[in-house]
């Protein structure tokens, strides 16, 4: 493990202006992730620069009715909040599902959206990979892949994306707000991560030395009955395998509203655009749930060992809608 400097930010343009003097810097939260891969040799930086104790810890409702989430709200506070339970329970059901209490106790919200793949090739060093090693290889496509990408991959990288924090508040338009040397800025869940492309190392569209502040997630009436589904190969403390954050306006048994969002088959959470399209105004029953489900997953292009995916998201998202029409019609 390399050595490395350590100072505590005190203030957020401090913290900003400690990472721009040094380009080997990085930003410490919970570190749950960061501190793996440095003890791997995946992130070797300079210094650390600890904002846990920055004023971004606090969950206010917005006068419009959404909510903003500090950058540093642990997950385990964001899950317990009421609020958030209340009208976007999906998102609790998420971060409940993810790591464990510890973990959960330690992570934070603005360290979720930025971990890093766990591709067994990206956190070993020994082996080749673009997206830690730009133009070495993607040995992941003829090699272990049962839990990679179905959507949105490229020649140069199948991972996926582990969130589960991510993929609920993908589905309900959250905001990302960030700090720079020059100024704030934001950017929607929808543009923050980028496309795999030809440049897997460029995972988030966030400018060179911000700092994320909050996120804003805005009204969503239909979020109230939500729900996160999570499959893994094992029972507890398990990257998901599929998961679907999902959720339903049904009135007089046909959908007026949908949003779906997948995770673990691609490099983002994945909103499910094409399956929102063809359940709006359909009838809330399971033909037209299967029928979503095939219009998003048509432009699947699995891997000869992970082509279970395909089926297993299908039926995941007929499931969890399923519930949700179930729900609407008591």
């Amino acid at each position: 493990m390399r050595e490395f400097g350590y100072h505590k930010a005190h203030d957020v343009p401090g913290a900003v202006a400690l990472l721009g003097a040094d380009p080997d810097a990085r930003f410490l939260g919970g570190g749950t992730n960061l501190v793996d891969l440095m003890k791997s040799g995946v992130e070797r930086p300079a210094r650390l620069v600890d904002v846990r104790e920055l004023p971004l810890d606090a969950i206010e409702s917005t006068g419009d009715g959404g909510l903003r989430i500090g950058a540093t709200v642990t997950n385990s506070d964001l899950a317990a909040h009421p609020e958030v339970r209340r009208a976007y329970p999906a998102l609790t059901q998420a971060v409940l599902a993810g790591a464990s209490g510890q973990l959960r106790n330690m992570a934070t919200v603005g360290g979720n959206l930025l971990q890093r793949t766990r591709c067994g090739y990206f956190t070993d060093v020994t082996k080749a990979c673009n997206k830690r090693a730009p133009g070495s290889g993607c040995p992941a496509i003829e090699g272990e892949h049962h839990n990679h990408a179905i959507l949105g991959a490229s020649g140069h990288c199948v991972a996926v994306h582990p969130s589960d924090m991510g993929v609920a508040l993908t589905a309900f338009d959250a905001v990302v707000s960030y700090q720079t040397a020059e100024g704030t800025g934001e950017l929607p869940l929808a543009d923050f991560y980028l496309p795999v492309g030809d440049t897997p190392h460029r995972e988030t569209a966030l400018p060179a030395g911000a700092l994320i502040t909050h996120l804003t997630l805005p009204p969503a009436p239909v979020a109230a009955r939500s729900r996160y589904r999570k499959v893994r190969e094992r029972a507890s403390y398990a990257f998901a395998i599929g998961s679907v954050a999902a959720a339903l306006d049904v009135r007089d048994g046909v959908v007026r509203e949908a949003r779906l969002a997948l995770g673990a088959v691609a490099s983002r959470p994945w909103r499910a655009r094409a399956a929102e399209t063809a359940l709006t105004g359909a009838p809330a029953d399971a033909a037209s749930f299967a029928a979503a489900a095939d219009a998003e997953l048509a432009a699947a292009k699995p891997l000869p060992d992970n082509a279970y995916k395909v089926t297993l998201m299908r039926n995941l998202i007929v499931a969890v809608c399923t519930e949700l029409a179930e729900e609407a019609a008591r």
